[in-house]
């Protein structure tokens, strides 16, 4: 049975960087914004070797559903904190076209779902629909927890059709893989998003370019 890992390899045979991350989460967006600056900054290519993360799974039921009035511990205090320091990571990024702050009404499983399914299908069109998806969300304010905006992105994906989307949001056995990657991440120590790794190293959070050199390069 193939596995993220094992995608990744087959997709990308370069040298790579581990990351853990949810469409939901805005820090996600603005660390791969930090993270394609320093892949601007090589003479060698430097792959992603994505994991998916599930942000909301204290929120989920049996069923798999959110519940949005299940108490997460996070306060109007917590979420005006996050608030200001996406706005400080925009304007260091130059990110200040984003739509939205937070997406806290958002479910990214259907997306990551289908990540994974291209991922395994479709490597050499993965990146640009992760990126394409991201977008959705954090610049189009779209949601990327509906089944038609999935179809709309993987439409417009060269090497995708919409017929992915309902390929992998019908097969449980994929759903029912992918909460499994989201239990090995946290068995691996992962417990936020966005996570890099790279040769038993890691940082946490929107880090900046440098801090992202220094982890892959030792500098």
């Amino acid at each position: 049975m193939a596995t993220d890992s094992d995608a990744a390899a087959g997709a990308d045979e370069r040298e790579a960087i581990t990351v853990y991350s949810d469409y939901v989460c805005p820090f996600c967006y603005l660390g791969r914004r930090s993270l394609s600056r320093y892949q601007e900054t090589r003479e060698e290519p430097l792959g992603i070797d994505w994991h998916p993360f599930d942000l909301r799974a204290g929120q989920r039921g049996p069923d798999g559903e959110i519940d949005h009035d299940a108490d997460t511990g996070k306060g109007d205090e917590y979420y005006e904190q996050a608030r200001e320091n996406v706005r400080r990571l925009q304007a260091e990024y130059g990110a200040d076209e984003m739509e939205l702050e937070l997406a806290t009404e958002v479910d990214s499983l259907p997306a990551q779902v289908v990540s994974v399914r291209v991922r395994e299908t479709a490597p050499d069109a993965w990146l640009a629909f992760d990126e394409a998806v991201f977008d959705a969300l954090w610049l189009e304010g779209r949601d990327i927890g509906d089944r038609d905006v999935l179809a709309d992105i993987a439409a417009e994906v060269e090497g995708l059709g919409a017929g992915v989307v309902d390929e992998a949001l019908g097969d449980d056995d994929l759903r029912e893989r992918v909460t499994d990657m989201f239990d090995a991440a946290r068995r691996r120590g992962v417990s936020g998003v966005p996570t890099f790794a790279y040769d038993g190293h890691a940082a946490r959070g929107a880090v900046p370019p440098e801090q992202l050199e220094r982890l892959v390069e030792g500098v």
